[in-house]
């Protein structure tokens, strides 16, 4: 009979391979196992799982190291022995092989091809003594990496030619200087050098020195094919590596191998899709985020006839919340990154870096555009509970905001790109070199800007710390993201005016911390009113508690029946005090975060109806989705505005451009008016007209003010199309309504 079996093959040539034992050569290691674990216990490996399990275990069952290799290319074993292999002569060095031997001859060449034909005269009688056919696995050379790179202890001063035990004190001789840089602070390589590199570095290291040879490990994973399987030239299954910088530039390429499973020594899928996300999810919004900054700095130049100088000092006089928030939590950020690289953990880092670009585009320029651009005061700032204020205070003017904004972005960015420079170092240089030249003076000269990477990395400024607004603006965001969440499940788009937000908490430092930001919150998810309450029973919350099955019989056995048939009787206290610290005891037993979930809903009423739930911890938010008539001009303006905003972008406009709005109302199309006669349709669509006329001509008279930033040289009403002076055009359809748009030149 036969038996299928598998079969070890050379990866090359594809061609079976002989399994035969020949005589080896070994490192004695079984001895030391408690010595290396020892010494492993006073390394930090990242991630902390390779150490204590992969890399643990391997040490403890480590056995004798067979050393050498029968092949010709190699270093040679240092090994000359009688016929009899009696006699074994280990040479520590090029001059001690000479005295040895008395070759008189230079030895700059280690290989087999110079040291073969070298003899040494046998000291116990038994002839000549030749070097032993072996050469060293190529892992011994590998291991000793840290003592070979400098050549150690041979070009130390100190170092004794005659005394082979030269170089094994601390203290004295070559060791002196050797050990100020040994063991080095950190090896980094791929989670399969635990039997490799990681291993014959700490056996060489515990050998010699009874240490190893590095402080910190980082652990990387290895980078698969899209399908799973390994990278492979002959499978062709992955992307040319320089095309895929070609496409999408080294840095994208970088920063999603940075920011991916690989860095936590987990394995990674390569995708090239992956890499172009990053373009468009990171790269992208902080060029742009740059190109704005720019973009306002030449308003400024043109309003001003002043040059943008960053002024490190405003900040003291800056009371702006959103300003000291992006400050506070940039702050933030550098004394995080510091303290993870510190540990080398890496993987922490890149996800709170890509945050804080996220919350400078998304977050802090967006909210304000109005004050960057030096029209703060169209949008007045409105005072808070606590005396704050949402925008400027009383004391400034519009262009002391203004240059308080801009100060307060182009820090942000500053030091964002010198945060970054590591991670994406060529976009940073760029971004960095533009930032440069509106350094003042004093800052020119006191480091080397001609580079980002010639700047140290940005040092933590403590004056700048604010955690209750960096708290307080937290809490807005995930009311926001709440907000706009119930939109999204109504389809309801943030150009639609809606009526009323209601926050729901049972911490009123949370609502009070909402309240003093509640212009913000009004005017981003566009409503009028923001009620702000612990009153749920008003607004029919009700709460229902659910057992994860499975969790709680592997935990509880037969109690988890008891358990569960408990939690219906749980008391609307219990469940807050549940919410708020994460564990609960029913009927004895500690609970946790695993074993149970919250549900809050509405009762179901016609009250409710037009109300949309978002709930995310004990934050509840209830939008009212009703579409008010009163508030359909508004949401008019806003349509035809973003049609606006899009024509300019179209155009190539920047914000320095002055041109008039223009437009003129269409008739309705004729599927509008259904089957209809002629003369009917033509009738019904002249009244159409008429009163889609009279809806724009009242938006554009009522709402005016929305539209002077769009249009700064006004909105005019066309008789008859004019062809001349005309930017750009576009037909536009709002609510069913009809127009034709043209940017003028003024």
């Amino acid at each position: 009979s036969q038996i299928t079996h598998r079969y070890p093959h050379c990866p090359r040539s594809k061609t079976p391979l002989i399994q035969r034992a020949v005589p080896s050569w070994f490192i004695k290691v079984e001895q030391s196992v408690p010595d290396l674990l020892s010494n492993l216990e006073k390394t930090e490996w990242v991630p902390s799982m390779v150490k204590t399990g992969r890399f643990h275990q391997w040490l403890a069952s480590a056995k004798d190291w067979n050393v050498s290799r029968n092949r010709y290319w190699g270093t040679p074993l240092p090994l000359w022995v009688s016929d009899d292999m009696k006699e074994v002569v280990c040479v520590s060095s090029v001059a001690e092989l000479k005295k040895l031997s008395g070759y008189e001859g230079e030895i700059k060449d280690l290989h087999r091809d110079s040291v073969d034909t070298i003899t040494i005269p046998s000291q116990q009688g038994k002839g000549t003594l030749k070097r032993v056919d072996e050469v060293f696995d190529c892992w011994f050379e590998s291991g000793s990496m840290p003592y070979a790179s400098s050549h150690y202890p041979f070009d130390y001063p100190g170092y004794d030619e005659s005394n082979p035990e030269s170089g094994m004190s601390r203290t004295e001789g070559p060791g002196k200087e050797f050990f100020t840089k040994y063991p080095g602070d950190f090896i980094a390589e791929g989670l399969d050098q635990t039997r490799g590199w990681f291993y014959t570095l700490s056996v060489l290291g515990t050998h010699l020195f009874n240490t190893f040879p590095y402080k910190n490990c980082v652990v990387n994973g290895i980078v698969l094919a899209e399908d799973g399987k390994k990278m492979s030239k002959s499978l062709k299954n992955f992307p040319d590596p320089m095309l895929v910088v070609d496409r999408y530039g080294a840095d994208a390429l970088r920063l999603y191998l940075i920011d991916s499973p690989v860095v936590r020594g987990e394995p990674l899928r390569f995708s090239e899709m992956g890499v172009k996300q990053i373009v468009s999810g990171v790269l992208l919004p902080l060029w742009n985020s740059y190109n704005f900054f720019a973009q306002q700095a030449a308003l400024l130049k043109k309003n001003t006839n002043t040059d943008f100088v960053f002024d490190p000092d405003i900040q003291k006089t800056n009371s702006n919340v959103m300003d000291r928030w992006i400050l506070a939590s940039t702050q933030s950020l550098l004394q995080y990154v510091n303290k993870e690289m510190e540990g080398y953990r890496l993987y922490t880092v890149v996800p709170r870096l890509l945050k804080m670009v996220d919350d400078t585009t998304n977050w802090y320029i967006r909210f304000n555009r109005n004050r960057l651009k030096g029209q703060a005061g169209s949008a007045a700032p409105k005072a808070t509970t606590n005396g704050e204020t949402n925008g400027a205070s009383a004391a400034d003017d519009e262009q002391t905001d203004t240059l308080h904004a801009l100060n307060t972005l182009y820090e942000v960015i500053y030091t964002l790109v010198r945060a970054l420079a590591p991670f994406i170092p060529f976009l940073s240089d760029n971004i960095f070199q533009r930032l440069a030249p509106h350094l003042p003076e004093s800052m020119k000269k006191s480091q080397d800007a001609r580079s980002v990477h010639f700047v140290g990395f940005p040092t933590v400024r403590e004056e700048l710390f604010d955690t209750v607004v960096e708290r307080r603006v937290s809490r807005m965001q995930k009311v926001i993201e709440l907000g706009r969440l119930c939109r999204d499940r109504r389809t309801i788009s943030l150009k639609t005016p809606l009526k009323t937000l209601v926050v729901l908490h049972q911490d009123q430092e949370f609502l009070d911390d909402v309240r003093t930001l509640q212009g913000y919150i009004l005017e981003e998810l566009n409503v009028r009113d923001l009620v702000l309450t612990t009153e749920e029973a008003k607004y029919g919350v009700e709460y229902s508690v659910m057992a994860d099955v499975k969790s709680l019989g592997m935990k509880f056995k037969k109690d988890a029946a008891k358990i569960k048939a408990a939690l219906p009787k749980l008391s609307k206290e219990e469940i807050h005090s549940y919410l708020s610290s994460g564990s609960l005891t029913v009927e004895g037993h500690q609970l946790s975060s695993e074993d149970l979930r919250v549900q809050r809903k509405l009762k179901e009423s016609k009250e409710t109806a037009n109300l949309e739930v978002a709930v995310e911890g004990e934050v509840l938010v209830l939008l009212d989705s009703y579409a008010y008539p009163e508030l359909a001009q508004e949401g008019l303006a806003r349509e035809v505005l973003n049609r606006v905003q899009r024509l300019r972008k179209k155009a190539g406009l920047v914000p320095t451009d002055d041109v008039k709005l223009a437009y003129s109302v269409l008739p309705p199309t004729v599927a509008a008016n259904g089957a209809a006669t002629d003369g009917e349709k033509d009738a019904n669509s002249e009244v159409s007209r008429l009163e889609a006329e009279r809806q724009i001509e009242d938006m554009f008279a009522n709402q005016a003010a929305a539209f002077t930033k769009a249009a700064s040289k006004g909105v005019q009403k066309e008789a008859t199309p004019e062809s001349s002076g005309v930017i750009a055009e576009e037909e536009a359809e709002v609510k069913e309504l009809r127009l034709m748009l043209r940017l003028m030149r003024v």
